[in-house]
């Protein structure tokens, strides 16, 4: 059986799944980085602090607070393309013997493929894998250079490129944050695309969900309520 005679045992249901896959996830990432002015995403409404984060350093005096916050973001960066850098070599480590996953996955799907479909569908998790591990590497990166530009911030809160200088850091903080985001969101779709295996419909139920989590944790969660002051934080009365 040849390449092409083995591929088409996908069904136009996968095809239609792997698209409504694709859609979410960029018409999701879309969405939270443009959101409405009526009901902004976490995203955006953390981009404006993470500017007037930078604004306030320029009078804090030592910035040793400011430097300790940034060295836990490029942390969590570094953690998470370590994360997806473990992930896809296991990811590859199937694709290259998929016979452990083949009787699983066709036990969960009552039906017999060829290996090389498996191989496909792994494919588009390694996809989704490589493209968050990039998103987290960039995203390292530009906090570095957020890093470099706070260090050149004057100490003079009167100084004519203070100002300019915090600004400048304010947007690298942002456009580092944004890739950081964008990176979790394909791990988040790439936990999703895992469900292919059990076949096209599991995949759209499971991107269906993944959506819906992401979406929330935007626009409706708690966390979201307490920095809109839409849920009023009152003292614990036991503290």
């Amino acid at each position: 059986m040849d390449f092409m005679t083995e591929f088409g045992s996908l069904g136009r249901l996968d095809g239609v799944a792997v698209a409504v896959l694709v859609a979410v996830w960029l018409g999701l990432s879309w969405w939270i980085e443009h959101p409405t002015a009526k009901r902004p995403s976490v995203s955006v409404v953390m981009s404006e602090y993470r500017r007037q984060w930078m604004q306030v350093m320029i009078s804090r005096d030592p910035r040793i607070f400011d430097a300790q916050v940034m060295a836990s973001l490029r942390q969590g960066t570094s953690f998470f393309a370590s994360t997806c850098l473990l992930a896809t070599g296991g990811v590859l480590a199937l694709i290259g013997n998929v016979d452990p996953l083949r009787g699983v996955a066709e036990d969960i799907a009552m039906t017999a493929s060829p290996a090389v479909i498996w191989q496909i569908k792994l494919g588009l998790v390694l996809v989704l894998l490589s493209n968050a591990f990039l998103k987290f590497v960039w995203a390292n990166r530009v906090f570095g250079y957020c890093s470099v530009m706070m260090a050149a911030v004057p100490n003079d809160p009167d100084d004519p490129m203070a100002q300019p200088m915090a600004a400048k850091a304010g947007e690298l903080n942002v456009r580092a944050a944004m890739n950081f985001n964008r990176g979790l969101r394909s791990m988040y779709f790439a936990l999703g695309a895992v469900a292919w295996l059990a076949g096209p419909v599991p995949l759209m139920a499971a991107v269906a969900v993944t959506a819906w989590v992401v979406w929330s944790r935007e626009f409706w969660s708690v966390p979201r309520a307490i920095i809109m002051d839409e849920k009023p934080v009152q003292p614990d009365p036991k503290l």
